[in-house]
């Protein structure tokens, strides 16, 4: 196995805090678009997928666009 870098805690809140925010985007992103009612099935699917394949932009791209087009389920 790969010995872990002697690093200090700074260093790795610096590598870990970023990586965090990105996993946290994506998976409230998917969270959201499952929970939302879209138009149709084919554009929640593609949100989804796009959230998916697409970690953090696909993400960051739902939040800005694919919240506004869908509804929440009440």
């Amino acid at each position: 196995m790969f010995p872990l870098p002697n690093l200090s805690t700074e260093q790795w809140i610096m590598i870990f805090g970023p990586l965090g925010l990105f996993v946290c985007i994506s998976l409230f992103s998917i969270w959201d678009a499952f929970r939302r009612e879209f138009p149709s099935i084919l554009e929640k699917m593609a949100w989804i997928q796009l959230s998916v394949l697409v970690p953090f932009l696909g993400g960051v791209a739902y939040l800005i666009f694919g919240r506004k087009r869908g509804q929440k389920i009440r």
